[in-house]
């Protein structure tokens, strides 16, 4: 029997890609790499400081990375993939990754995270749909899907622009 317990989070490391690798493969498919999403981790590497991975019985079972970023003048950090093996789905393991990373975000003294995402799953953890076609990615994407987190206060303050990298 599965319990959340039982689940080690740790810190991700260069071991952990290949397993990464292939939890995103199998949650997301090939579609990933089209995904504007991966256009802004192809312009910058996450920061695997403030990336995560939780493990099961000795298997990676999912993981969560964060990307340093800019939007317009203002720093923030992009969330994803965020990704748990099916079978471990619905269980709490992503949303422990997601406060996992944010903390680290928030003690390493970051002010924001942002992402693309579904609001009735992310909006629990604190995201909140920033301003219509305040953020503008690097492809296409529903602006009602762009969500933030303020890990400070004022920390979505300024996030207006293109997404670049840091």
């Amino acid at each position: 029997m599965f319990h959340l317990d039982d689940v080690r989070f740790l810190p991700e490391h260069f071991h952990h890609h290949a397993a990464i690798e292939a939890i995103a493969a199998e949650a997301f498919g090939p579609g990933r790499f089209a995904r504007t999403a991966e256009r802004v981790r192809e312009m910058a590497a996450h920061a695997a400081d403030l990336s995560f991975v939780a493990e099961h019985s000795g298997e990676i079972i999912g993981s969560v990375r964060l990307t340093p970023i800019r939007v317009g003048g203002a720093p923030s950090l992009l969330l994803g993939p965020l990704a748990v093996r099916p079978d471990y789905k619905n269980r709490g393991v992503g949303k422990a990754l997601m406060r996992l990373a944010a903390e680290a975000a928030r003690e390493a003294g970051e002010g924001s995270i942002i992402l693309v995402g579904d609001p009735p799953y992310y909006q629990p953890l604190g995201y909140r749909p920033l301003p219509l076609n305040a953020v503008t990615m690097p492809g296409p994407v529903d602006p009602r899907r762009v969500l933030g987190l303020e890990l400070r206060e004022g920390g979505l303050d300024g996030l207006q622009g293109p997404v670049r990298a840091r």
